[in-house]
């Protein structure tokens, strides 16, 4: 595909809200530069968090947070966002990943249908997903990742560029100092920082976002019942959040090869 070519985009992500700290500049710059975006949420974020309770109630939170991710996506440009239905399954080892309506316990085999129908029908070039540690070992993000990647290897030909989205360690590492340092509680224990994330050297594609932080900031405070006023990021200073936000991190995965030249977001126009 020339570089004039634009690029159609699906991003396969498992709540609302996953779309933002690892992506969300890509996603920005790619709809201002012309490319077509679709978003696809495979679960409807049913147990997060409630930050303020005049936000949502238990029961209503799917509703709300599906509306958080359209307005979300309003302001980065994506036009078009679907949701696969399922129920989020929760962090690992809660009660919630035994829910038979959740991702979790979803039969592969119908999921796999879902991803296969929106791929068949957008015919993307490009994918965006979860990479194989799901930042933090999240079900949803782990079955996402292992049930796009799946179908996209099943495909003989035209196979879409397969770009993970990444969170490296060293990241986490510097984060957790940059707190501490600040008087900070980390949202992770010194102790889980070799558990988390993805191993540095996985990452084959590095991209600076710093002239779109402001539209991934402003996407991002859309998800407001995830947002803890009183939480860590919260009390970052603004500047610090901002370089935080401003790189992000893909594994490119197919094609198999770490070429720059085969890299069609590291030569994005």
């Amino acid at each position: 595909m020339t570089q004039e070519a634009k690029l159609k985009v699906v991003c396969f992500f498992a709540h609302p809200d996953d779309e933002a700290f690892g992506s969300g500049g890509t996603l920005a710059e790619l709809v201002l530069k012309g490319h077509h975006v679709t978003t696809v949420c495979a679960t409807n974020g049913d147990v997060g968090e409630i930050s303020d309770p005049s936000l949502a109630t238990r029961e209503n939170l799917w509703k709300v947070r599906q509306n958080e991710l359209r307005s979300a996506m309003e302001i980065t440009g994506v036009p078009d966002v679907r949701f696969l239905g399922y129920r989020d399954s929760g962090m690992d080892g809660t009660e919630d990943n035994n829910n038979p309506a959740s991702l979790y316990q979803s039969e592969p085999a119908d999921v796999e249908n879902r991803i296969t129908s929106i791929i068949n029908e957008l015919k993307p070039n490009l994918i965006l997903t979860h990479d194989p540690t799901g930042g933090y070992g999240h079900p949803d993000h782990l079955t996402v990742h292992r049930r796009v990647t799946s179908v996209v290897n099943s495909m003989n030909s035209d196979r879409p560029y397969l770009y993970y989205v990444c969170f490296p360690k060293s990241n986490f590492r510097k984060l957790w100092q940059q707190m501490t340092d600040a008087g900070i509680t980390p949202p992770f224990a010194k102790e889980q920082l070799e558990n988390i994330g993805s191993p540095d050297d996985y990452v084959t594609t590095v991209r600076d976002v710093s002239n779109y932080v402001d539209v991934k900031k402003a996407s991002l405070n859309c998800h407001q019942t995830q947002l803890d006023p009183t939480g860590p990021f919260s009390k970052m200073a603004p500047e610090s959040l901002s370089e935080w936000m401003s790189t992000e991190y893909f594994y490119l995965t197919t094609p198999s090869s770490k070429a720059s030249q085969h890299d069609i977001l590291l030569n994005l126009s």
